[in-house]
């Protein structure tokens, strides 16, 4: 019997490792315009964001946008949008994905009290949909599909 990896990587998949931080949250490493960073794998985020604090780090060009973030809090949260960037992933790559920009303050000040790293984003089901993703929950891997076969 074939075994996820095997399977997968013949269909074009690659395998990113996922760190389960102490919130139960997985923890991913990705590149953002050739800039690396931390981030949250969120399957219920719609959109993929970034921390208007890396701004300048991850060298974004934004403009003002008219739609509001919501989340699990109560309250709507203001954004920007940062167009025509690349975000890679181990081997997976996307070129001119959008980013929405939102305050991870309130985020990071509830991961440092359960003594976990801030976080730089979040990649949510925008991103994790373009790659046809695959979660393996128990070993903690990603699977993106990076070529058709």
């Amino acid at each position: 019997m074939q075994d996820l990896k095997q399977f997968l990587f013949d269909r074009g998949y690659v395998r990113v490792k996922l760190k389960k931080t102490a919130t139960n949250h997985f923890e991913i490493k990705a590149k953002i315009n050739g800039i690396k960073g931390r981030f949250i794998l969120d399957t219920g985020a719609s959109k993929s964001c970034l921390g208007m604090e890396d701004i300048e780090f991850f060298k974004l060009n934004t403009k003002e946008s008219e739609h509001k973030a919501s989340g699990a809090g109560p309250s709507e949260i203001d954004t920007l949008i940062s167009s025509k960037n690349e975000i890679s992933i181990g081997k997976f790559k996307i070129k001119k994905i959008a980013l929405i920009l939102i305050s991870l303050q309130h985020i990071n000040n509830a991961l440092e009290k359960q003594e976990v790293n801030p976080i730089q984003g979040i990649i949510g089901a925008d991103i994790l949909h373009k790659g046809k993703a695959i979660i393996d929950y128990n070993k903690k891997y990603l699977y993106l599909l990076i070529k058709k076969n």
